[in-house]
């Protein structure tokens, strides 16, 4: 089983935020922070090295102090043309690379054991996160292994990732809720919209408990 050195961490940043109303939504403050920052603090410590997958300009991204790169071959096709983009600079510049764990950069509630319990249960294949009744398919580890099954979803514009993960048969990693606030509050909650936005603010309110 990899190290945690052997996983990259990648980060999935490239969407358009549509329903956020455009943007970055990862760069909405949050608490005093933004979401992304969030994010990256909760991730950066279960990898061994951290990037960025973008779109657009990676000078607004300069203040984290991540690598970034960008799905430019691909662009509209959604996380599967990050993740193959990721795998490819990974073959370049993170030899030692055996894995790519991703989150999206909407999730701040994220829990710090993802990439430990995913890989644990995973058996060198694909693991997904789910919560409740919901799967998760952007959080993940994806062995770099399946970079041929991955290229040929896209040119085949097979663009679901659930149905990626259904077809290499990913294990699913089921995550408790977490208590914040007295509430039961889903750990891969994702802010896609302005409402969300607000429900993640009400919740940063007050201190964390679980």
């Amino acid at each position: 089983m990899p190290t945690s050195n052997q996983i990259l961490g990648v980060i999935l940043a490239g969407g358009r935020s549509r329903r956020f109303g455009g943007g970055d939504k990862g760069f909405a403050d949050l608490g005093g922070q933004t979401i992304l920052a969030r994010v990256i603090a909760q991730f950066r410590p279960q990898v061994g090295r951290l990037i960025l997958n973008i779109n657009g300009d990676p000078g607004r991204f300069a203040e984290y102090g991540l690598v970034t790169v960008s799905d430019d071959e691909n662009p509209e096709l959604g996380p599967l043309s990050g993740l193959l983009a990721v795998m490819d600079w990974a073959v370049q510049h993170a030899p030692d690379c055996t894995a790519i764990a991703t989150v999206s950069a909407d999730v701040p509630f994220l829990p710090n054991d993802v990439v430990a319990r995913l890989d644990a249960d995973r058996a060198n294949g694909v693991a997904i996160a789910t919560s409740g009744d919901r799967r998760h398919p952007t959080i993940a580890i994806w062995p770099m292994s399946t970079r041929p099954t991955i290229a040929e979803a896209l040119n085949a514009r097979a663009l679901s990732v659930d149905k990626l993960a259904a077809k290499l048969k990913a294990v699913a990693v089921a995550f408790p809720m977490r208590d914040i606030r007295d509430a039961k509050v889903d750990p891969f909650f994702n802010i896609n919209t302005p409402d969300d936005l607000s429900t993640a603010r009400a919740l940063f309110a007050g201190p964390t408990e679980g």
